[in-house]
């Protein structure tokens, strides 16, 4: 994948950047592309939000933005980093289940190269820490003809106050944790947001390049999951 990143961006502009890139993947005017990002404060809710508690956004002192990602509704501020991977998926890899694993694959791996150790929890597609006590990073994708969007929003120095407008993903704001506040957690330096970013741009081309590719006799089978 090429890596761009693009600094701090508003999340509309970053969206349609985003569908213009599947337009593009699908026709093969360009490459797959992880799109590296920072989102000034807004809300957005996904597929699973109508009709759920989580639609009360209305209420969060921030813009919310109604969009196509599975899972419910989350926050995007300052201090975390948002990753989108735009990636035509083989024929023989059209799972979008073993694509949320993957991205949860790529999470926990980057969290071990700074001494943090990153969990799934049962029916709660994301990263958590502590026994699946606090949640670190949310995770909610779509597909237009098989090319990917969405991704991934790692909080790495996030206000994590900025959650109590909501109730991210269906859960109390009580959950939400940061690399910073983890790291505090247990004695270590946090690392800087370079430092982040490379390592998880690294660890997503290892676990999502299979995608790309025919399936092999040796891959495992998916698990299922919800985003969020």
């Amino acid at each position: 994948m090429h890596v761009r990143p693009l600094g701090r961006m508003p999340y509309r502009d970053a969206w349609s950047l985003q569908k213009l890139l599947v337009e593009w993947r699908g026709a093969e005017r360009c490459g797959d592309t992880l799109l590296l990002v920072e989102h000034p404060a807004v809300v957005t809710t996904g597929r699973g939000s109508a009709g759920t508690p989580s639609a009360a956004a209305h209420d969060a002192p921030f813009e919310v933005v109604a969009v196509e990602r599975g899972g419910e509704t989350t926050y995007h501020g300052p201090g975390q980093i948002v990753a989108y991977p735009i990636v035509k998926l083989h024929p023989e890899r059209r799972d979008l289940h073993a694509w949320l694993r993957a991205l949860e694959q790529a999470l926990i791996d980057t969290l071990t190269r700074f001494e943090l150790r990153g969990e799934r929890r049962t029916g709660a597609t994301g990263v958590w820490v502590d026994g699946g006590r606090r949640k670190l990073a949310s995770i909610g994708v779509a597909a237009s003809r098989w090319v990917t969007y969405h991704g991934l929003a790692l909080n790495h120095t996030t206000d994590l106050s900025a959650f109590g407008a909501i109730r991210p993903c269906g859960f109390d704001a009580s959950i939400m944790t940061s690399i910073e506040a983890e790291c505090a957690r247990v004695g270590l330096g946090c690392p800087s947001r370079a430092e982040v970013e490379h390592e998880l741009a690294r660890c997503l081309q290892a676990a999502l390049g299979r995608f790309r590719a025919p399936r092999v006799e040796a891959d495992a089978p998916a698990r299922s999951g919800d985003a969020g």
